[in-house]
């Protein structure tokens, strides 16, 4: 399956900027202590978030997956588990790793990249809700779009 080059390119340019401007952050700005940074509950309840968060990513990229095998390329509406509450289980588990990986680090370039991931991913994930609500009759109304019981 052929990627468009304009989004990629995009997709790109954003990832090469953010990782320069993490880079520059860190190798100029942002000084850890090693021995007292590593202890603080901040760091280790944000490894935990961020390794749920990959979790969750992992396994909805999984079952996203599953749906097309064998060249069925109908549309089905994903199932199981945080499938069974959001329509882009996928995308809040990238959501719930960028604010993992801002709290470990406590750095402003984390925080920015969770808060602005957060915003993007949840208007994508609001307007392929709304697609899957028009396409499936049976769609689980009690499903939200990317926030458990909210949104």
């Amino acid at each position: 399956q052929s990627v468009p080059l304009l989004p990629f390119l995009l997709a790109f340019l954003t990832c090469l900027y953010n990782g320069i401007l993490h880079g520059v952050y860190f190798a100029n700005f942002k000084k850890y202590d090693d021995s007292v940074w590593l202890w603080k509950p901040y760091f280790w309840t944000g490894l935990v978030v961020y390794l749920v968060g990959m979790k969750i990513n992992i396994s909805a990229d999984s079952a996203l997956r599953a749906l097309r095998v064998d060249g069925d390329n109908s549309y089905k509406i994903p199932r199981g588990g945080m499938f069974e509450y959001v329509s882009c289980a996928n995308y809040f588990g990238e959501i719930i790793e960028m604010w993992g990986y801002a709290l470990c680090s406590c750095s402003p370039p984390a925080v920015a990249h969770a808060l602005f991931t957060t915003c993007f991913l949840a208007r994508r994930a609001t307007q392929h809700h709304q697609w899957y609500l028009k396409k499936f009759d049976d769609y689980p109304p009690e499903r939200k779009a990317i926030l458990p019981f909210l949104l």
